[in-house]
């Protein structure tokens, strides 16, 4: 039987059980097995952006380079810090994989006390070119603890945290890059000596990391007899089919990287945004760059609030409308700007026009927060521990690949006469329509997306038990059926994929017909009315469990018509008997919905479902109480009726 990767195993998994119900993410800060990493992450991203931007600032304004024009600093300087990743990525995931990674870190923070001592000299002695090798060496740094930074987490987070600690770190980092670009920025301005002022800093924020590495749990490896294949070419390939295996993974992996290739369009022409469409000086440029970061910073820490501490993917399709929505209104209220004078911050916030175009920025950047978050949670959760590093490896691959895409089709619009705010446009529009790709390529977003919104928007549907969903392997979920939406419910309950063994007929009712097929649930009939049916579903559902999924059946088999609990039928120990003659000893899960009986897609009306569709109001209480699994050997209809019966009443 095979194993669903969801989540490693408990013996790679470093939390004690009660800390899985702590009331949010920020209480992960108070922990042992997530601070130190937080800490430690946050200083090399606020060193990083601090060295870089100091050294940005000094070419184009300090010094006079006769072989680096100060127009082109900017992007040498990000081209040079971001070819490692392509380069050196593979062999990072292999590095990640193999080794213990607390050593690994400790390592890599002693590495960067070195670069950053060599980069002090190269500031005291205003020497372009050895600053330019640390910023390849910090490349090389950030290229290897990128795999090791998310694929330490889920080793230490359980499912319920993953969401929370991906948003903490997202947020973290925005917030890091922002204060290491200002403090770069108002270190090197210094008189004279500010140069020297930025030499220090480096070396002290790199001396800080590594103390805080020091205080990282010891994490063990997930492949140490891995045998290193040094070749980047051939294992960035070896790489990337690892991630294509996991069909869902690999096209998350493009999804990321799109994210990746949107923000760039957007950050490259912040200062181009800042002084030709909004008269704005650097100020205003960095105060666009501020409202992004918080924007991501709000966008990543809403997602743990957003998904009820679930990896909860149905958040990404609702963050790919709002990227699209604000990054298109962006160009309709930058487009008519009048001509004025070069202003400051404080002009800029008199202007009421100047609001909306912040408000854009903060908004599609909060949704980027929003998109991105729950794609690199599933990314962790799905992955196979043994090679988890790797497939983030290659993901940074196609992150660097897509940076660089969007730099040179940047270029190619301004050289083509496309205005700022015209690629603004393009961009939202693309997003919209690559977005609308990617749900369709991933059918498990959208429905993940219906879910969520019915769940929130239709009902106010509340969980009870949800830790009695097993988190990986093969599961029956039996439950009761009350009406025409209770599969969509039980998707927006789960985190992981559900398969439905439904009655063929209700794949003829208008949209939810389409939507079950899209969901892949499995259509049974009465072995009388089309005994071929009857088989193919008893043989698809065998092998869901064979894959190790979970299979949901209603058996009951069909909808109650009087809102009370039906006798269950014998269907499901025929499932039972089929995998257990494979060996495959899936537990039954009882489950039950509460409260849907007389709400809007029950059949309390003569007429049927939808007659008077707001009898109830609007957002009525509804409600999932989850049972403990019952062994498949003991489970009888008679007694699962029991135990969903004590539910419901529960």
């Amino acid at each position: 039987m095979s194993v669903d990767p969801s989540l490693p195993s408990s013996t790679q998994r470093l939390q004690p059980p009660a800390e899985a119900h702590d009331p949010n993410q920020f209480a992960l800060l108070r922990q042992r097995r997530f601070a130190p990493f937080f800490w430690t992450q946050f200083s090399g991203a606020a060193n990083d952006n601090l060295f870089k931007f100091a050294l940005t600032v000094m070419v184009t304004y300090q010094l006079r380079v006769s072989w680096l024009p100060s127009d082109l600093a900017g992007l040498v300087i990000g081209a040079v810090f971001i070819l490692p990743f392509v380069l050196f990525s593979a062999t990072s995931g292999q590095l990640a994989d193999k080794y213990d990674k607390k050593r690994l870190i400790r390592f890599l923070k002693r590495l960067e006390i070195g670069i950053m001592v060599l980069a002090a000299w190269g500031f005291f002695s205003a020497n372009v070119a050895v600053l330019l090798a640390c910023v390849f060496l910090m490349g090389l740094q950030s290229t290897v603890f990128g795999p090791v930074k998310f694929a330490y987490m889920p080793q230490v987070l359980s499912e319920r945290e993953l969401t929370g600690g991906n948003g903490m770190v997202e947020m973290g980092t925005f917030v890091a890059i922002l204060l290491g670009n200002v403090a770069g920025g108002l270190i090197i301005a210094v008189p004279e000596i500010g140069a020297h002022h930025v030499g220090f800093a480096c070396v002290g924020m790199a001396i800080l990391g590594r103390i805080a590495a020091e205080y990282i749990p010891t994490v063990p490896s997930t492949d140490p007899g891995l045998t290193i294949n040094w070749n980047p070419f051939t294992e960035t390939r070896r790489n990337l089919k690892l991630a294509h295996e996991n069909i869902v993974v690999f096209r998350s992996l493009l999804g990321i990287s799109w994210m990746w290739f949107f923000g760039a369009v957007f950050l490259s022409q912040f200062p181009s945004l800042a002084k030709d469409v909004l008269h704005g000086n650097e100020q205003v440029a960095s105060l666009l760059l501020v409202v992004f970061s918080v924007g991501i910073g709000i966008g990543s820490l809403l997602c743990e609030v957003l998904s009820r501490r679930h990896v909860e993917i149905g958040l990404v399709p609702l963050g790919a409308i709002g990227m699209s929505v604000f990054s298109i209104d962006l160009y309709f209220a930058t487009r008519a700007l009048p001509p004025a004078e070069m202003m400051g911050v404080s002009a800029f916030l008199d202007q009421s026009a100047h609001w909306r175009v912040m408000l854009d920025l903060g908004l599609l950047s909060l949704f980027a927060g929003l998109y991105s978050v729950p794609m690199y949670a599933l990314i962790q959760m799905r992955s196979q521990p043994t090679h988890r590093a790797r497939i983030i490896a290659a993901n940074n691959i196609l992150n660097a690949l897509f940076m660089i895409a969007s730099s040179l089709l940047a270029g190619a619009l301004l050289a083509a006469g496309f205005t700022v705010p015209q690629i603004f446009l393009f961009t939202g529009i693309a997003n919209a329509v690559v977005a609308f790709y990617i749900f369709l390529l991933v059918p498990e977003y959208l429905l993940r997306f219906v879910a969520w919104m019915s769940s929130r928007f239709v009902y106010r549907f509340k969980v009870q038990g949800d830790e009695n969903l097993p988190a990986q392997g093969a599961a029956i979920l039996a439950c009761n059926h009350v009406s025409f939406v209770d599969a969509v419910l039980l998707m927006a309950a789960s985190p992981r994929p559900i398969y439905f063994v439904m009655d063929h007929r209700i794949f003829r009712v208008p949209v939810l017909g389409w939507l079950f097929r899209l969901a892949k649930a499995i259509p049974i009939a009465p072995y009388k009315e089309d005994p071929a049916t009857y088989e193919a579903a008893f043989e698809r559902a065998t092998q869901v469990l064979r894959e190790g999924d979970l299979l949901a059946i209603f058996p009951e088999g069909g909808i109650t018509r009087d809102g009370q609990l039906q006798e269950f039928k014998g269907g499901i120990m025929k499932i039972i008997d089929r995998a257990r003659a494979e060996g495959i000893e899936a537990p039954v899960i009882p489950m039950a919905l509460t409260n849907l009986w007389g709400s809007y897609f029950s059949r309390i009306e003569k007429g049927g479902a939808m007659v008077r569709p707001f009898r109830r109001g609007m957002f009525s209480r509804v409600g999932l109480n989850v049972g403990t699994a019952v062994a498949p050997a003991e489970v009888q209809p008679t007694l699962l009726r029991e135990r969903v019966q004590k539910l419901l009443a529960a």
